[in-house]
């Protein structure tokens, strides 16, 4: 095929992913359980805030879930996304490597949140639901949740962390925009919120912060389900979209990948892009699968691999994860989305089986690729993709100066056109190094939960 045709690889829109991949039943060992945070005994996610579909679907053994007609339609709207060869970013690196990104920053939401949203927002709806509460870190989740909603006439409460309240204003306008209520995080709304505020008035908040308030909002009303765009199964479910399309794709150019790179702060991103490949490294395939997450916040490259609840006050279950612990507050870095103290249990697991490897890289050298990727292939990527794509060139400047002609595949998450600020403040010099606190970390991990369980 010749070398103008690889350009852009489009699927038809026939070839839309019919059903979401599974990978939970092809695993060679299973997950362990969710743990109820009083109990402590296995248990499913809690009836009150998720609809039994979700439920169904996180614990779920079968290997491909039908996509149900009517969500099929609205990701028409725009799927499937692109994969494009970055031939601009080759050339500038002068690597003999060929360099894909899968952009899924064409979605009306601006991000790959909306192949979940629509799903979520879809299920809550068939089971009588009229409103979902939810958090959002730099802000990608709310938007897509409000749209998400606004698709199945639901009301949308959006908890928003509050350093990105203040750092992304426009992400905020969007969500209104699109119907929902936006309150930045803590907030004096719940009791939650207001005993954080209590103890810190000048709180940036967090995502583990804001999920305690959402979930609280949820559990105190019969006619609103809580919502979580990433961490969970059933979210990385409705992300695998992202990565049979970029396996179809690939076969489509006669090209097989060597590397995949993803960002990763809860994991649905990276989950939905790397498990049709982690499948095919199962069967065999040598595939280098790399997780890319910020320094500032190194669940996988620094913490434990332990049991920990999923929110800072400890109503979510406990799950065997990599974790700074619960109560870890990470610097306000503007990679908002990566600012969550723990793992997606399925990447983690997937850690631990040595099925994928983690890196962690820090603000600066992220935003300096940024500024490369967005003046050679145009797009300016967010600020959590752009820690994928300084992997990206890393190992592409490998390939250089090995002489490999290795294939490399990005999971491109999102577009920066909400977080211009961050990008001010970086070509202005003026942008801060991200910090990581060793003994705030030994703090948090001092307040894990003693957990008995031994399944």
């Amino acid at each position: 095929m010749a070398k103008d045709k690889l350009t852009k690889i489009i699927l038809e829109e026939k070839d839309i992913p019919t059903s979401w991949y599974n990978i939970t039943p092809d695993l060679p060992e299973p997950l362990p359980p969710l743990l109820h945070p009083g109990t402590q005994e296995p248990t499913i996610l809690p009836p009150p805030l998720f609809p039994s579909t979700l439920n169904d679907q996180e614990f779920s053994k079968e290997r491909f879930i039908e996509i149900p007609e009517e969500i099929q339609q609205i990701y028409k709207m725009w799927r499937p996304s692109p994969l494009i060869r970055a031939f601009r970013l080759e050339q500038a690196l002068g690597t003999p490597a060929a360099i894909y990104y899968k952009y899924e920053g064409v979605s009306p939401a601006g991000s790959h949140k909306l192949n979940t949203a629509v799903a979520q927002a879809y299920y809550n709806k068939k089971a009588g639901m009229k409103r979902l509460a939810t958090e959002t870190g730099a802000g990608q989740w709310g938007s897509a949740l409000s749209l998400g909603c606004q698709f199945f006439g639901l009301e949308c409460k959006v908890y928003m962390v509050k350093v990105s309240y203040n750092q992304k204003p426009y992400r905020r306008i969007m969500m209104e925009t699109w119907g929902a209520t936006v309150i930045p995080s803590p907030s004096t709304e719940t009791n939650i919120g207001k005993q954080i505020l209590e103890k810190d008035p000048n709180s940036p908040g967090s995502l583990g912060i804001a999920i305690s308030e959402a979930v609280e909002d949820a559990f105190g009303r019969d006619d609103t389900c809580y919502s979580l765009g990433s961490v969970l199964n059933h979210v990385i479910l409705h992300q695998s979209v992202i990565g049979l399309e970029t396996v179809k794709q690939l076969e489509k150019a006669d090209v097989e990948a060597d590397i995949v790179v993803g960002c990763v702060g809860g994991g649905s991103n990276f989950g939905g892009l790397a498990v049709p490949f982690v499948q095919k490294k199962m069967k065999g395939k040598k595939i280098q699968i790399i997780a890319v997450e910020p320094t500032a916040c190194p669940s996988m490259t620094k913490g434990p691999l332990a049991w920990d609840y999923g929110d800072v006050a400890g109503m979510a279950p406990i799950a065997k994860m990599f974790t700074l612990g619960h109560t870890f507050i990470p610097s306000p870095i503007h990679a908002g989305g990566l600012r969550y103290h723990g793992m997606s249990p399925l990447v983690s697991h997937m850690h631990k089986l040595g099925l994928i490897e983690a890196r962690a890289v820090d603000q600066k050298s992220t935003f300096e690729s940024a500024i490369k990727f967005a003046r050679t292939e145009g797009i300016i990527p967010a600020p959590e993709p752009a820690h994928a794509i300084k992997v990206v060139i890393d190992e592409a400047l490998k390939c250089k100066e090995s002489g490999e002609k290795k294939t490399i595949v990005l999971g491109l998450s999102g577009h920066g056109h909400f977080d211009l600020s961050a990008y001010e403040q970086f070509l202005a010099g003026r942008l801060e190094a991200d910090t990581y606190s060793e003994e705030k970390v030994k703090q948090s991990l001092a307040e894990l939960p003693k957990v008995k369980y031994a399944g």
